[in-house]
């Protein structure tokens, strides 16, 4: 009886340290923009960090952020964001990002842990573009932090050029001049939809 519940206490304790070294660990982003669940650690190890675009949970960036993840926005699209965000902010509503430029190892991270987490490359590209192919790689793109904002992107971003792109995306924005004059592109369903990820 005495060795059971000295096992016992053993087995308690190795997995109250791993917990507690878990919880300790680097922070993670979420991917593929807030909605899709991949994460990555940041700056851990050889992990991508903020150099890199990573930026995280929980920590969206405002657009006057000297991060960058914002300042390798293309200008079209940071100014078309700032815009907007003074313009929802007189509404109440905070604009922030969660994900903007990336360099092409988040990108590649960011790939890898969604096809670890979909167990699948085609179900992973529903949700991460390649390197190559990504809009964020090249700063033609965000993700958008809170419920609110997106709501609020999703009725007012085509007055700013901002479109969301794909539909199961309600987070990512890219900036269309052709917006300004009408409305936005239609959405495709998710990025496989996109010729742009087929290159």
């Amino acid at each position: 009886m005495f060795t059971v519940r000295r096992r016992r206490a053993t087995a308690l304790a190795i997995f109250s340290a791993a917990l507690l070294a878990a919880c300790s660990a680097a922070p993670v982003l979420p991917r593929s923009g807030g909605g899709s669940g991949v994460a990555v650690a940041v700056g851990s190890g050889g992990q991508p960090d903020a150099g890199d675009g990573a930026i995280p949970l929980g920590r969206p960036l405002s657009l006057d952020s000297e991060e960058p993840a914002i300042t390798r926005l293309r200008p079209e699209l940071r100014n078309a964001l700032r815009e907007a965000a003074l313009q929802a902010g007189s509404d109440g509503v905070s604009v922030a990002v969660s994900s903007g430029w990336r360099s092409r190892k988040l990108q590649s991270q960011l790939l890898a842990d969604a096809t670890r987490k979909y167990h699948s490359q085609e179900e992973a590209a529903r949700w991460v573009a390649t390197p190559e192919t990504s809009p964020h790689v090249n700063g033609d793109a965000v993700d958008i932090a809170g419920e609110d904002a997106m709501s609020w992107l999703s009725q007012n971003g085509a007055r700013f050029g901002l479109c969301q792109i794909y539909s199961n995306e309600r987070w990512h924005y890219e900036y269309r001049a052709s917006a300004l004059s009408g409305s936005c592109p239609l959405m495709y369903q998710d990025p496989t939809e996109d010729p742009r990820m087929k290159r």
